[in-house]
C-alpha cells in the first residue's frame, strides 16, 4: 500500500437480523438522525427499543418501516399525512375479510341470475 491512498475506516458489516443504533439506522437510509427522531412522534408503529441514557436500537421490521417511510416520502412525494393515510391503510384486514358478507351477497346474485338464466333457455 502506498502512502498516497488514504486509509477508509469502515464498519464491520452487520447481519441481516442485528440491531442498528440511530446512526446506523441514519447512515443506512440516507438521513439525518433528526428527521428519524421526528418520523417517530408522527409514525406511532415506528417504535425502536429504548434502553438506557434513551439510546435507541432499531429491529429488522423498523428498517423496513423506515425505507417504506422514506420511500413513499422522498420517491413518491407523499406528504406525511398522505404517509399515514397510507399506512393505516395497511394495516387493516384484507378486503376478503372486512367484505366477506359483500362478496357473498355478490356471488348468491350471480347465481340467482345463473338459474333464470338456464329458465329461459329451458
Amino acid at each position: 500500500m502506498s502512502h498516497a491512498e488514504p486509509l477508509e475506516r469502515t464498519r464491520p458489516r452487520k447481519a441481516a437480523g442485528a440491531f442498528r443504533t440511530i446512526s446506523e439506522a441514519a447512515e443506512e437510509l440516507n438521513v439525518p438522525q433528526h428527521v428519524l427522531r421526528f418520523w417517530e412522534t408522527k409514525f406511532s408503529r415506528l417504535q425502536p427499543l429504548k434502553r438506557g441514557g434513551g439510546r435507541r436500537y432499531y429491529r429488522p421490521e423498523d428498517l423496513a418501516l423506515l425505507r417504506r417511510i422514506a420511500d413513499l416520502l422522498y420517491t413518491q412525494g407523499y406528504t406525511i399525512k398522505g404517509v399515514q393515510r397510507v399506512l393505516d391503510e395497511s394495516e387493516a384486514p384484507p378486503a376478503s375479510e372486512s367484505g366477506e358478507g359483500a362478496l357473498m351477497e355478490e356471488l348468491e346474485a350471480i347465481a340467482v341470475a345463473l338459474r333464470r338464466l338456464s329458465r329461459r333457455d329451458a
